[in-house]
């Protein structure tokens, strides 16, 4: 199965960005808070609680009377959302065979049965299985409803969108880090990401250990190739949540002590309307931001920034290879 594009959007009901499963008909077997883990669920054999064997998902109960279950969703930012990923993994003899979804756009913990719209019509399951589905609206959610039909197991949701933000009636004065998931910063593209995967650069708060950076693998070219220190190295590319000026880097090496880049360097483009291959292929000619700096173990590292001109997008290189865990851009949201 292709995975589909909308995939590489933000996950709008990761728990980093403060989402949170607020209600279940039905969580006897597994708790509905692992619905939303940010982990790759996993089975363990043998593994068994009070109430049977322990599921890396939500699962209710087998239904003995009339209907169905369902669970509601906050998301921790309100957004555009492009599709949906409904994982029932190692949920075989046991996943619903049907599902839908519905979303609404509510203050309230619990929106109440008028808020809810359907997007995504009652559709057929497979056990063990990723099923995606595509949503065409530009319209601003805030909750998710998953049902399943009539019950069972499923093991992740995924919500892919863009985080909503107010520009129009944003504060310009105001300092903010411009690359940030919670203000709807994207990683577009990591040229490996074998041990961490890049949006964790620009995920909330300090990171929490190694695995919680973009880590890339050793390059094993350096055994072979002479000129190897001189002209290898790794990159990822983020897109800022809004155009702005940078004024302040911080790059962060938490936890990365023998497995920090030598060394790193930052290139920026103001871009407008270019597709994620068109941005990728031409990212090694844009201009440089910050010139090649040296780097330490498990440390922040913090550049100011002078006279930036307002941009869209950065290439973080990494030389030759390794971990960063966070990456900060500070400044201000540009009116251009």
């Amino acid at each position: 199965m292709k995975i589909p594009e909308f995939t590489k959007l933000t996950n709008l009901a990761a728990t980093r960005l403060g989402s949170k499963v607020v209600f279940a008909t039905d969580d006897f077997f597994a708790d509905k808070s692992r619905l939303i883990s940010p982990e790759t669920p996993v089975f363990i054999a043998g593994k068994y609680d009070d109430n049977g064997k322990w599921m890396d998902g939500w699962e209710s109960r087998r239904k003995r009377i009339e209907g169905h279950d369902w669970a509601v969703i906050k998301l921790g930012r309100s957004g555009i959302i492009s599709g949906f990923e409904v994982d029932t993994s190692h949920f075989t003899g046991n996943f619903p065979p049907f599902c839908s979804i519905e979303v609404a756009r509510s203050d309230a913990d619990i929106p109440g049965d008028d808020d809810w719209h359907e997007v995504v019509a009652k559709s057929a399951l497979q056990g063990d299985s990723q099923h995606y589905y595509a949503v065409d609206s530009e319209e601003i959610w805030t909750h998710i409803r998953l049902h399943i039909y009539p019950d069972g197991g499923v093991a992740r949701l995924r919500v892919y969108g863009q985080v909503f933000i107010d520009w129009d009636n944003f504060d310009h004065s105001k300092t903010i880090d411009l690359a940030a998931l919670e203000y709807g910063g994207r990683a577009v593209y990591a040229n490996d990401a074998h041990f961490g995967v890049p949006e964790n650069l620009i995920a909330p708060g300090k990171g929490v250990n190694m695995g919680d950076g973009w880590e890339t693998k050793r390059r094993l070219e350096r055994a072979v190739d002479p000129d190897y220190w001189a002209k290898a190295h790794d990159f990822a590319i983020l897109e800022l949540g809004h155009r702005g000026a940078i004024e302040r880097i911080v790059i962060d090496t938490a936890y990365f002590k023998g497995n920090f880049p030598d060394r790193v360097s930052i290139q920026a483009a103001n871009l407008n309307g270019l597709s994620d291959a068109d941005i990728i292929d031409g990212s090694k000619d844009w201009p440089e931001l910050l010139g090649t700096q040296k780097m330490t173990a498990d440390s922040e590292h913090e550049f100011k920034i002078a006279g930036a001109m307002p941009i869209t997008h950065v290439r973080l290189n990494i030389y030759p290879d390794g971990g960063v865990s966070r990456l900060r851009l500070f400044g201000k949201i540009s009116r251009i």
